[in-house]
């Protein structure tokens, strides 16, 4: 279980435990928001392991018998709710919150609750849950963990601390891959761009075979799209999607492409490739293709993307996509 120290960026948030902690100002409830990745459980957690310390510091000791229970993820007072169905229900949050939080805690001050996804929680778990939040014991911290805070009734938004989590700079992702995983510099920079800030993708990417296999397979694409066939292309794109692999991501990846081409065009700045391994590629694209032409390219990813989420036949949002790419002389 990492501690503060351990997880990159967040230190506005870290920052702000620190300081409620240090003046004895604890919230008895928080939400942390932000997409699937970013580290709100690995915040939530570290920030409950300095609360059961027994050494009383901001920095937990990590020896203490507190500290080996939360990083054995055996600590009583530390309770993180789960949820069997699609939807986390009343009968979970009377049953693992609201009828236990009453015991007091079995060592120290405090008795944490982490609820992961709670955007989950159905309007009668939330109903029943605010009436834990208005009237909680001393010693009660609840933390809710959310990709989408929206979907939270207006009386429990107003009854937290929210704190959203922001996306890392690419640089740390990169050095995080780079120094920790032994990733190669030059993949890191493809994952630190795709992750778009999230620590969590990047790790997945980097430590996903069939990731990398896709990587490979879309730049071989990219780079001899002009000689292809329209219908090899398709095949292309039909075998990505009879293996599984997520066609938004395959138009993520070829928009990173021609951004990356776009920006050498205009830079001439063979350091600020993206894809720095493929620099005679991208140099020779940027040579044929016109600023109009790349800006064409990007509409028109863009567009195939809008119209696969409109369920638009996947097959002819494609095509209109790579006529469009192939007109503008790529």
């Amino acid at each position: 279980m990492p501690t503060f120290s351990e997880i990159p960026g967040q230190d506005h948030i870290k920052t702000h435990f620190q300081k409620a902690i240090a003046s004895h100002k604890v919230s008895h409830a928080y939400i942390l928001s932000g997409e699937q990745g970013m580290g709100k459980s690995a915040l939530a957690s570290a920030f409950a392991q300095i609360l059961l310390c027994e050494s009383g510091n901001l920095v937990p000791c990590c020896t203490c018998h507190g500290c080996k229970q939360v990083m054995s993820g055996n600590h009583p007072d530390l309770i993180r709710v789960t949820h069997e169905k699609v939807s986390i229900s009343v009968d979970d949050i009377r049953s693992q919150i609201n009828d236990t939080i009453s015991i007091r805690p079995y060592n120290g001050s405090y008795k944490i609750y982490i609820v992961p996804e709670a955007e989950k929680m159905t309007i009668q778990a939330q109903n029943a849950l605010l009436k834990t939040i208005e009237e909680p014991p001393a010693y009660a911290v609840l933390i809710l963990l959310t990709a989408n805070p929206d979907s939270f009734l207006p009386t429990i938004l107003s009854r937290c601390i929210q704190l959203k989590l922001k996306p890392l700079k690419d640089s740390a992702i990169r050095d995080h891959l780079t120094e920790k995983l032994r990733v190669s510099e030059s993949k890191s920079e493809i994952y630190a761009a795709f992750a778009r800030g999230n620590m969590g993708k990047a790790v997945r990417m980097a430590q996903s075979e069939d990731f990398q296999i896709l990587c490979e397979e879309l730049l071989h694409m990219l780079k001899n799209i002009g000689s292809m066939d329209i219908s090899i292309l398709l095949n292309y794109i039909k075998k990505i999607k009879e293996e599984d692999r997520d066609l938004y991501e395959c138009l993520d990846f070829m928009q990173l492409w021609y951004r990356d081409a776009l920006m050498f065009k205009v830079t001439k700045d063979a350091n600020l490739l993206i894809f720095k391994d493929e620099y005679s590629a991208i140099n020779e694209m940027s040579q044929r293709t016109g600023y109009d032409g790349f800006e064409n390219i990007l509409q028109a990813i863009e567009k195939a993307r809008i119209r696969l989420q409109a369920n638009v036949n996947m097959e002819l949002a494609m095509e209109l996509m790579f006529l469009v790419i192939k007109e503008n002389g790529i």
